[in-house]
């Protein structure tokens, strides 16, 4: 929804993450992004949100993941990875677990970096 991606803009320029102009630019972005024209017959036709990944493809599924307040022990990844990809919540920490110990910390930066990149629900 385009009030929780201006919301979410917001915030970040806030918290100091996006200066003056590249808050202003990324709204200006995401207000052209979901402009309705009118065509001949005045139907609306969405340019932008309408289009977009399949339903039910790996990439949607990528983003609408979100990252869990209340099924969580760090940061609620592995509750978003549950949800949004069907397996087991345990299944997802032990997989990280394990990428940590065997792969000398890749397991905690794939972690680091889904906490970063995956919004909180």
């Amino acid at each position: 929804m385009i009030s929780d991606e201006i919301r979410r803009l917001h915030e970040l320029h806030q918290a100091g993450a996006l200066s003056d102009a590249e808050f202003e630019q990324a709204k200006a972005k995401v207000l052209a992004s979901e402009k309705v024209s009118l065509d001949k017959d005045g139907r609306s036709t969405g340019t932008g949100s309408s289009e977009g990944p399949a339903p039910g493809s790996f990439e949607a599924k990528l983003r609408s993941l979100r990252r869990s307040r209340h099924d969580r022990w760090l940061g609620g990844v592995c509750g978003a990875l549950s949800i949004g990809f069907g397996m087991d919540i345990y299944a997802w920490r032990l997989v990280f677990v394990l990428l940590t110990f065997v792969t000398s910390g890749v397991g905690a930066l794939a972690y680091l970096a889904l906490w970063i990149f995956i919004p909180e629900e």
